[in-house]
């Protein structure tokens, strides 16, 4: 983190003097990710050298995927991070996201450090939805070293453990906890009714 710029701009340089250079990022590369730093790179410099980006899974998919299916409808997904975006661009999104009761997915919730973007995001969430709004909390998603599956509420998400390599997944109306598991319901028929939330 934060070599970012040095590693993309080296990876460029190597590739200049024709090798074949892997720029790795966790998850997806495209998502949070460097490729589109290695693109704009190579973009101001106008150099023309082939680029293929290769599809990983991402936070969002390995921590939905640890929960059950909480990502079956339209669903966002946001950093909390405000090392290249303002706070204030963060604060509006979230605003915006809470009040269309979306699924939202919520990457760089907090570090040691860095917590009023956490703060803020739950005081908002809040005021837009129910305390028992479902909320699945994964750190580590899909790595060897995955540690919590946590399914809990909005109400009780501040005494949860939260770090930066946690994913939160906070549910909209459509999503029921089935068995233990986080479900968005599409509205299927089963037994020739809707799906519902019980």
């Amino acid at each position: 983190m934060r070599k970012e710029i040095e590693r993309c701009t080296g990876a460029v340089e190597y590739a200049c003097n024709g090798h074949t250079v892997s720029v790795i990022s966790s998850g997806d590369s495209g998502i949070y990710g460097m490729a589109g730093l290695v693109l704009e790179i190579l973009h101001r410099k106008g150099l023309d050298i082939p680029v293929e980006v290769v599809c990983g899974v991402s936070a969002a998919n390995a921590a939905a995927a640890a929960l059950g299916a909480p990502l079956m409808n339209d669903f966002a997904v946001i950093s909390l991070s405000d090392l290249l975006v303002p706070l204030e661009r963060i604060k509006k999104r979230l605003e915006a996201l809470a009040a269309l009761d979306m699924v939202t997915v919520i990457y760089n919730p907090k570090s040691k450090t860095r917590t009023e973007p956490f703060e803020m995001m739950v005081s908002i969430f809040s005021a837009h939805r129910s305390a028992e709004t479902a909320v699945g909390i994964v750190t580590k998603a899909s790595s060897e070293d995955e540690e919590v599956v946590t399914v809990t509420t909005l109400g009780k998400l501040r005494e949860c453990q939260i770090g930066m390599s946690t994913t939160i997944i906070i549910g909209s109306g459509d999503v029921a906890l089935l068995d233990g598991r986080m479900v968005s319901l599409r509205g299927y028929r089963l037994d020739g009714n809707r799906a519902d939330h019980e």
